[in-house]
């Protein structure tokens, strides 16, 4: 079984592994129906996706949608997060509103960085990295964990649905887990579903844009997601069944009024517990989350994700905050910057004659992966680069 660990700076073998074992889908699949997709998309960096199909429809018939990230101020801002950054200013710029989180709260229980610390690195490192890469601050929200109600009422509420031995399997928490660490996984999915709450717009398809490590968080708020809805709503023998999970008694014959008005009489039946409807699933289910809202629930969308690639470290492995060489930060100073590069892991041969023969290993090569990520735009000059490698 493959162990990912969002909170580690260990790096993904094999991608594969991630389709087959935890039912992440191929993004390629998707690619043909996304306009003007981002570079990452047209050239693999971005590989898996889950529900990312319900943006690419709202995105396609300019529907509400939007995008979510957040970064735990411990360090520097790096390469591998400005990949998350472009990611998320691509989707405002496709007409998404764009939600942005400072993760003091994790920054603080996790790492024991200082409230202050907290503070300083996320304005001037990344919030300031943000709005120069192009985020349009009137087009979305940027906040820290610790200073929105909203949220930390959302992760209070997802508390509730979440148990010990559900976060010991995701994560690996074992008794030595402090409860501020635990509590700040459940932050992290109020994070991620806060902009689903009427105050911000009500239910609709979000994105999160993460490296393959953080699925564990994807896994967890999907699933709390799922567990705070009213009602459970599926397809099973040519209808669509709607069953109540905790929804009070009136909302169930509230949701029978409404469908009788969206449906023809004859092809509602009301049983003990659950009602079947022969009609369109995106229609069922619209009106499910009109009534659920009316009688006080959240009516979750279960949140959409990219997956891209990590990025390998300048001397191998992942490229964190935690380990200074192996990042480039994007305020470091380009003379440090061009020290490191020129000290960085390359795909060169072992001998000079080698060289000659066989050509560089590009894949293996750090400086390569800088500019198939970051430094070149177009497609052809990169596989130009690669070839005289």
């Amino acid at each position: 079984m493959t162990e990912i660990n969002p909170w580690k700076s260990s790096s993904i073998d094999d991608y594969q592994k991630l389709f087959d074992e935890f039912g992440i889908s191929r993004f390629d699949e998707l690619l043909p129906r996304i306009k003007h997709p981002h570079r990452f998309m047209r050239r693999g960096i971005i590989f898996g996706h889950r529900s990312y199909d319900s943006i690419v429809d709202a995105m396609n018939s300019k529907k509400p949608f939007s995008a979510m990230s957040g970064f735990m101020p411990s360090g520097r801002i790096h390469l591998g997060h400005k990949m998350v950054m472009e990611e998320i200013i691509w989707h405002q710029q496709q007409g998404g509103t764009v939600f942005m989180a400072v993760a003091d709260m994790e920054a603080h229980s996790v790492r024991g960085i200082s409230w202050e610390e907290c503070r300083r690195i996320g304005v001037e490192e990344y919030i300031l990295s943000l709005i120069a890469l192009g985020f349009e601050p009137e087009g979305g929200r940027i906040y820290s964990q610790s200073t929105s109600p909203q949220v930390r009422d959302l992760a209070f509420e997802l508390g509730v649905k979440a148990n010990f031995s559900e976060l010991s399997a995701i994560y690996g928490f074992n008794g030595e887990t402090n409860i501020a660490h635990m509590v700040s996984a459940t932050m992290q999915s109020a994070d991620i579903l806060h902009p689903q709450l009427q105050e911000f717009g009500g239910p609709r398809p979000v994105v999160i844009p993460v490296g393959a490590d953080q699925d564990p968080h994807i896994r967890l708020t999907r699933g709390l997601a799922d567990k705070m809805n009213l009602f459970h709503v599926f397809q099973s023998d040519g209808v669509v069944k709607i069953y109540s999970k905790s929804a009070p008694e009136k909302a169930f014959k509230t949701l029978a009024k409404r469908l009788a008005v969206d449906f023809d009489k004859d092809d509602i039946k009301m049983f003990e517990g659950h009602i079947d409807v022969k009609g369109d699933m995106e229609h069922v289910q619209d009106a499910v989350r009109d009534v659920e809202l009316l009688v006080g629930g959240y009516a979750f969308l279960p949140p959409a994700s990219t997956y891209h690639t990590v990025m390998t470290g300048l001397q191998g492995g992942k490229m964190s905050s935690s380990i200074p060489d192996s990042i480039i930060a994007l305020t470091e100073e380009p003379k440090s910057a061009a020290k490191k590069i020129m000290r960085a892991r390359t795909g060169g041969r072992v001998t000079l004659e080698e060289q000659k023969e066989h050509g560089g290993v590009p894949d293996e090569c750090t400086v390569y992966e800088l500019m198939l990520y970051h430094l070149v735009e177009d497609d052809n000059e990169v596989l130009e680069i690669r070839k005289e490698c």
